[in-house]
């Protein structure tokens, strides 16, 4: 072993004792432990004798140099291992000079640990036999040979800046899959190499390489899980080649972060991992990252994105007969061959608390062109470092990675032969500016479809993840949990309530007083008391009350009452100016005294009530549907009058206070919307929905920092919402840091993606029962039945759920498919959506896997991945979607989903930034859904010619959509022409499909109706509103409608329901107003009248009409 210098620190490896040992020659075997360390020898530990029990105690230790300057230094301790070797002495034959030993096993003791930082740990690590030993292998209950080893140093190798600052880089090489065919185990053995690199610190970088692959054909897939090797050769036992508790795991295609991790890549996946060669290393390569080459590392990633993961083929050519186990040099004609390229998106490692990435990539023909344009390497570790490497390229070489460029042997002939490697390159066509058919080796990689499957993995996260915990704890300091308030013991109510109670008693008090009196008397007279024995009575009941001083009594108990109510409820707390103001207010407080009187007596003499007079209480949705009528009919005021009655009802219901929220975003009061949306996260500080709206609101307002804390805190409560991720993205985009926003948009593809794996599960599920209740039923009926409560169903809304923004007709039961045949379904959908879409644009519109590409990153892709990317959505989303006739349906991607969330809150401001990204997804051009969306934020600001032409676009791709001719009704309607409304709403509500708000239409529908005096259809139209979502509104349509048709009985029912909605609409008094009229009842003429005038009628014309019928009747209005 080389001298090292004082400056190194000794690492002692120390084995105790040895369990379950055997031997060849008898049971107590005498044997001894040999230490080796990056292929020296440190020591042999004395020969002991095994005892019976199969133990041994050899307290030996061996030691090396840790020396970071010039040494051993920490790479080498990340991936090279300290080799046991057992060996058993055998017992000396007779005239034998010589002893005779024999191998017995080996074991592995792992350094990690030392570059983690500790100082000292110890194992018990299995003995792994060698072939033919009698060393038990390795078996399930068994009791296996092993050593314990503690390992220590004097101190930590690592420094306290090292550990919190540097970082351990594990690179596994799992294999490759669908390998050309003209790899073949027969001919010429060949050496199938994996190399890349790892920045450190300036221009310097460590060269990690992956050697001796070996070539399978196929037939099965690797076992799951199975073990990682190190990328050491020469070792004797084959289980020492395992690296200890490191396995390789597996795992779902969707959830890996390759390039073959689509649907429609699964078939491709199974078939290359089960049936089509491959070449298998499952190697881990080990590398430590100081705090500088993590910094350069960051750097490096953000630079280039895409690092080169080369790949080749070498052939071993052997040496002459007797010399079978060494290898010679190869010919430098045929030193590099089969050069191809993987291009690993390594950008995800920046993406907060990642820390691995694993999945497959494409192999493609090394190209230096190619490779410097999407990587920026000019360098091929391959090519322009070949020498060193292929000039070592023996059987049984060493599989670890380089050691550090140091000083060469003969660095005159190391230039010559790197020379003599580039003009063999330039001979086979990898030049810089070669075209890619100059690479026809490389090319089959391409033909076979080859791809490698790679890991990368980190101790620490580059970027450090926010816990939930510190998340949550910023949110509470910004938004504190509010309690609710708790009731005040005073106030009005409390006032009017104790008064009420203070005359019960006193009256009772009385009704005791008068009894003790009369009640001899009373009892004697049968029947009723005349008046003059009760006014007696009452004359000597004030005498009695007055002389006894009970009057002054009671007066004075109810005098603390009134105090109470003046100053609560009056709200009289400083004396009056005068004489005058004094009467007045007394006065008022008489009258309300002896009201408030009277009601308590009736409650405590029920028999003397008479017939409340009924009232009907509007639901919370009631409210919301009358609030949402008037902001359409830009009646702000009544609207918000609405959301405040929701809120005075339920203050704790934190929907009530989004709803205000987003009516105050459509008026633009940002700062009052904020406050709702607040003060519903501080009633559940956990409600997603709350904390995305409050970061909307702070980026609308430029609290970057705040609206960053509200979006993670939401993506960690609930971490498979798609629209989270989307605006979380959209935050990054804002801040221009582009690799988090493509770790969002990446996240929410990812989930979408999942949800329509889930949903096209449960659809198939769905759809063989399906098929098994359908053939049972044979009324057509039944089945029209059926597909309508189906289109019922899927059109249904929560009240904050995402809306399925998607229409079509369905006019048919679709064909079932059973569980296992999910893709003939899809291929059949394909092929008719083909024949349908032949003449127009594709209208999918499911983003790719990293949305932020088509901005940012075009040139990192070839347009190819792009369109496999458009073919991925198409097959994905059709899962969730399927067609009903010919109507082309619209798969959601994740910026419609946030478009919708978004329009549903009014966020109109922010719906623009995120149609630009739906309409950069590369599916050919926006879809009907976007130009819907786009027309509706044009219609907010009343920019009509705009509207018109954005639902031509949408009436181009999707014309039987009904809410395309719903919102072109709209339109029509506020530009006044009312024949082309009609026409249009008349469209709508014929489809089978209703069109998502409903609402409007037919109300808007119902009015023309009456406009053009077709009083029969107005009634039915205002009849399905008044079943749909009945209103005060929907009500009056219908009164006047049967009060035109003279259905005078079914006019005043309709009128009532309008007025018991709301009793301040002046159109509903005047109608019933006129319905009194002819209905000949006066006195309900003048009031209905009464309430016209007092709530101002500004209709003209119905005015008008009520003075002419006054006239005719001769009553009605009180001021003849």
């Amino acid at each position: 072993m080389e001298q090292i210098t004082s400056a190194g620190k000794p690492v002692q490896i120390t084995v105790i004792d040895g369990y379950e040992l055997k031997g060849s020659k008898g049971d107590t075997p005498v044997t001894f432990i040999r230490a080796e360390f990056n292929q020296a020898v440190l020591g042999d530990s004395a020969k002991i004798t095994v005892s019976s029990e199969g133990t041994a105690k050899y307290n030996f230790t061996s030691s090396f140099e840790f020396n970071p300057e010039g040494g051993i230094t920490l790479d080498d301790l990340a991936h090279k291992p300290v080799f046991l070797t057992m060996t058993e002495v055998l017992p000396k034959e007779k005239k034998q000079k010589d002893e005779k030993t024999l191998i017995l096993g080996q074991a592995v003791v792992d350094l990690l640990p030392l570059v983690e930082g500790e100082s000292s740990f110890e194992t018990i690590i299995p003995l792994h036999p060698v072939p033919g030993s009698p060393l038990e292998p390795l078996q399930p209950g068994v009791k296996q040979c092993s050593l314990e080893v503690k390992v220590s140093v004097a101190e930590p190798l690592l420094t306290a800046a090292q550990i919190s600052g540097g970082n351990l880089l594990k690179v596994t090489l799992e294999a490759a899959y669908s390998v050309p065919e003209s790899f073949v185990p027969t001919g010429p053995v060949q050496n199938y190499m994996v190399g890349l690199q790892v920045p450190l610190t300036g221009e310097k970088d460590y060269p990690i390489f992956f050697k001796n692959g070996t070539l399978k054909l196929g037939g099965e897939r690797e076992p799951t899980p199975r073990p990682k090797k190190w990328p050491i050769a020469n070792i004797l036992a084959p289980g020492a080649n395992n690296i200890p508790d490191a396995f390789i795991i597996g795992g779902p295609y969707e959830e890996e972060d390759g390039e073959l991790n689509h649907p429609e890549d699964r078939e491709l996946r199974i078939q290359a991992e089960c049936i089509k060669k491959r070449i298998t290393w499952d190697l881990e390569s080990r590398c430590y990252l100081d705090p500088p080459a993590v910094v350069s590392f960051q750097k490096r990633i953000a630079d280039c994105r895409l690092w080169p993961v080369e790949i080749t083929r070498v052939p071993l050519v052997t040496a002459p007969k007797g010399k079978a186990a060494k290898f010679d040099k190869m010919d430098d004609e045929n030193a590099l061959s089969f050069h191809g390229v993987a291009y690993v998106n390594m950008v995800p490692l920046l993406y907060p608390g990642v820390k691995r990435i694993r999945g497959a990539f494409h192999v493609y023909p090394y190209l230096d062109s190619t490779v410097y344009e999407k990587t920026k390497c000019s360098f091929s570790l391959f090519r322009d470092t070949g020498h060193n490497l292929l000039h070592n390229n023996k059987a049984g070489g060493v599989n670890s990675p380089l050691s550090k460029p140091g000083v060469a042997k003969n660095l005159k002939e190391d230039k010559i032969q790197a020379s003599s490697l580039k003009s063999q390159s330039s001979d086979t066509g990898v030049e810089m500016e070669a075209p890619p058919n100059h690479n026809p080796e490389g090319q089959q990689y391409v033909e076979a479809g080859t791809y490698i499957v790679l890991e990368v993995q980190l101790n620490k996260a580059l970027v450090p993840k926010r816990l939930p915990e510190e998340l949550a704890r910023r949110v509470k300091e910004m938004i504190p949990p509010r309690p609710p308030l708790t009731r005040r013991t005073g106030g009005a109510q409390k006032a009017v309530s104790d008064y009420h109670m203070q005359i019960k008693t006193i009256s009772r008090a009385i009704l005791d007083e008068y009894h003790s009196m009369f009640g001899k008397q009373v009892a004697k007279v049968e029947g009723d008391i005349d008046s003059e024995t009760l006014e007696e009575q009452k004359c000597q009941l004030n005498y009695e009350l007055n002389c006894s001083g009970k009057y002054f009594a009671f007066k004075e108990q109810l005098k603390h009452a009134v105090v109470k109510i003046v100053r609560e409820k009056y709200l009289k707390t400083i004396p009056f100016e005068n004489q005058e103001e004094l009467q007045t207010f007394i006065s008022e407080l008489y009258v309300f005294l002896v009201d408030q009187m009277h009601v308590a007596l009736n409650q405590i003499m029920p028999d003397d009530i008479q017939g409340a007079v009924p009232t009907i209480h509007k639901s919370s949705e009631q409210l919301r549907l009358f609030a949402f009528e008037a902001e359409v009919n830009e009646d702000f005021e009544m609207a918000a009058v609405y959301y405040e009655e929701r809120l005075v009802r339920e203050p704790q219901n934190l929907e009530h206070w989004l709803d205000y929220g987003a009516f105050c975003l459509l008026t633009e009061d940002n700062i009052k919307a904020q406050e709702c949306f607040r003060k519903a996260l501080s009633l559940n500080q956990s409600h997603i929905h709350s904390l995305l709206l409050c970061g909307v609101l702070a980026v609308l307002m430029e609290n970057y920092e705040q609206a960053e804390i509200f979006f993670e805190d939401a993506t960690c409560l609930e971490p498979t919402s798609v629209v989270a991720w989307t605006l979380l993205g959209l935050y990054y985009e804002i801040q221009n840091n582009d690799i988090r926003m493509e770790m969002a948009f990446h996240e929410a593809f990812k989930q979408l993606q999942a949800r329509m794996l889930q949903a096209q599960v449960t659809k198939s599920t769905a759809n063989l029962d399906g098929a098994t209740r359908l053939s049972m039923q044979k009324s057509a009926g039944t089945v029209e039945q059926h597909v309508e409560e189906g289109v019922k169903a899927e059109s249904s809304l929560g009240p904050w759920g995402i809306a399925s923004g998607s229409s079509t007709i369905a006019a048919k039961v679709e064909s079932q498919a059973g569980p296992g045949a999910p893709f003939s379904l899809l291929d059949g959908f394909l092929e008719e959506s083909s024949k349908l879409q032949s003449q127009t644009e594709p209208i999918l519109s499911v983003p790719p896997q990293d949305p932020a590409i088509n901005q940012k990153s075009s040139n990192l892709f070839p347009k190819e991945t792009l369109k496999r990317e458009a073919s991925k959505c198409l097959d994905s989303s059709m899962f969730l979607h399927p067609t009903h006739y010919s109507v082309s349906q619209t798969p959601t991607t994740i910026f419609m989903e946030t478009i919708r969330f978004l329009m549903k809150v009014n966020a109109v401001q922010y719906v623009h930034r995120v149609l630009a990204h739906e309409l950069l997804c590369p599916q050919g051009g926006p879809s009907c859904e976007y130009y819907l969306v786009l027309a509706q934020t044009h219609l907010l600001k009343k920019d009509f010619v705009k509207v018109e032409e954005c639902l031509q676009q949408a009436a181009q791709m999707d014309y039987l959509n009904p809410n395309v001719w719903g919102l072109k009704g709209h339109l029509y309607f506020l530009r006044g022409d009312h024949a082309e409304a009609k026409a249009c709403y008349e469209r709508t509500i014929s489809f089978v499909v209703d069109a998502s708000e409903m609402h409007f239409i037919f109300l808007r529908l119902g009015h023309i109706y009456l406009e053009e005096k077709e009083y029969g259809k107005a009634k039915k139209t205002y009849l399905q509103a008044c079943k749909r979502s009945p209103s005060c509104l929907t009500w009056l349509g219908l009164g006047i409608a049967c009060y035109r048709l003279e259905e005078i009985s079914e006019a005043e029912d309709a009128l009532s329901e309008a007025n018991a909605l709301n009793n301040n609409n002046a159109e509903v008094w005047a109608y019933l107003a006129l319905v009194s009229l002819k209905a000949g009842r006066q006195l309900e003429a003048e009031q209905a009248y009464k309430y016209t005038m007092k709530l101002k009628l500004k209709d003209e014309v119905l005015m008008a009409e009520i003075h002419m019928l006054q006239e005719t009747v001769g009553f009605g209005n009180p001021s003849f």
